[in-house]
């Protein structure tokens, strides 16, 4: 499309006017698919509806009742081409003033643009990260042998006059009131709980340790000030609790037959050493995303950026978008979990912007020092992260290629996934662990 840019001017920080012209066959273009579109659903005596020539069209109804949908055809390309030759980078959709346009003549046009800001980078290279301790210990590994007996423990109920202990399972009715009056949500039977969980309000679980079976007891604890429930938040509360049943984890033997049972090795030593190696393979990892985290925070930190509300925004919409998908894989409805947590749409996007702005300045950041380091994704690059892909999904390289080109024409993402990696590893290769 012929599109000239007559010129671009700043007026804020990241924000400008880009005037551009649009030729006149474009626009008479427009304006013939604009009356093609019209035609079809116009009455004029005389003529079957699509046939109406375009004199007769213009004369009875005029020329400019087609000027609206010949812009909203001509816009979306004609913009994108002006943002181009003007090397801009969009990051909201842009306020539109026609400045000229009609039958055989240009268009001319006005957008007011927010632009991709622009990062001044500070030290970014040579940065200390404290040094952290990873080593994998004795007690570590008994940690990790103490969870899988736990896990494969069975459970028993409790003889009468058995107290409850924390780790127990119980079961119990409650009822929760609040200044003397009961509170909705507040009541259920036959409850499981796991003393020690900390699902429940702080304080009531402790509370519950002592009690045998068949005993009521009356449990006083506050509710959190930042509780989901603005009426019930800060509250005192009284839960009178009745407990039915205690049922207790019957711990398996650490032992050579019990490894047998729930592993592919024969006797504990293995277990362990197996435990000891996976551990070791997790601190190694550990270690070198807590380097990258550091590195590439202190990297935003030193950085200096104007981001505009536009971008964080958009990121507060990807993460919201995100937080229902997941809702929705746990079988969860996005309604029903903001009507039990008592939360909003507002509040949740209050909750996910700080997540969004350091996002966005994370990803502005890393950005500008690939540029700066002049880093860039090679074929080789591209095509062993190709052949991991096809590896992965069973498929031919080809074929993977093929559906992440429909996908994103020109493989952007991998390209730009490369050359994040490489930038993470610039920074982490010349910082001091001391």
């Amino acid at each position: 499309m012929a599109v000239e840019v007559k010129k671009w001017e700043k007026i804020e920080k990241n924000v400008g006017v880009l005037e551009f012209e649009v030729g006149v066959e474009e626009v008479n273009s427009a304006l013939d698919k604009a009356f093609q579109k019209a035609v079809k659903t116009v009455s004029v005596p005389g003529f079957r509806k699509g046939k109406v020539p375009r004199s007769i069209f213009e004369n009875r109804f005029g020329v400019e009742v087609l000027y609206q949908d010949a812009l909203d055809i001509l816009l979306p390309e004609a913009y994108t081409a002006a943002v181009q030759e003007a090397n801009l980078v969009p990051v909201d959709r842009p306020e539109i003033d026609i400045v000229q346009f009609g039958k055989g003549e240009s268009a001319v046009i006005k957008a007011t643009v927010t632009v991709k800001p622009e990062v001044e980078l500070g030290a970014y290279k040579g940065l200390a990260v404290e040094k952290k301790d990873f080593t994998v210990s004795a007690d570590a590994v008994d940690a990790e042998l103490k969870n899988l007996q736990g896990s494969h423990a069975d459970i028993v109920v409790a003889e009468d006059g058995v107290a409850v202990e924390n780790g127990d399972l119980v079961i119990i009715d409650f009822k929760g009131f609040v200044n003397g009056e009961a509170f909705e949500g507040g009541e259920a039977d036959n409850y499981q709980l796991e003393i020690g969980s900390n699902t429940f309000i702080p304080g009531f679980e402790e509370q519950i340790v002592g009690v045998k079976k068949g005993e009521e007891k009356e449990i006083n604890v506050n509710f959190p000030e930042q509780y989901h429930v603005a009426t019930l938040a800060g509250q005192p509360a009284v839960f009178k609790v009745t407990l039915n049943e205690i049922k207790r984890k019957q711990l398996p033997a650490l032992d050579d037959e019990f490894v047998k049972d729930i592993s592919e090795f024969n006797t504990l030593d293995e277990l362990k050493a197996d435990i000891e190696n996976k551990l070791k393979e997790k601190a190694v990892n550990d270690e070198k995303v807590y380097i990258e985290e550091s590195v590439i925070s202190q990297a935003v930190e030193n950085a200096t950026i104007e981001i505009p509300e536009a971008m964080i925004d958009n990121e507060i919409e990807f993460l919201m978008d995100d937080f229902k998908q997941r809702l929705q894989q746990q079988g969860i409805p996005f309604d029903a979990y903001v009507q039990f947590t008592g939360s909003s749409v507002e509040s949740l996007k209050d909750e996910f912007r700080g997540q969004a702005v350091n996002r966005v300045r994370t990803g502005l950041v890393l950005e500008a020092v690939t540029a700066a380091e002049g880093i860039e994704a090679t074929e080789g690059e591209i095509n062993t992260e190709l052949e991991k892909i096809a590896t992965s999904a069973k498929m031919e390289v080809e074929r993977v290629k093929e559906i992440l080109e429909a996908r994103d024409p020109g493989l952007s993402n991998l390209h730009n996934d490369i050359k994040t990696r490489k930038t993470i590893a610039v920074l982490v290769e010349s910082a001091k662990v001391e």
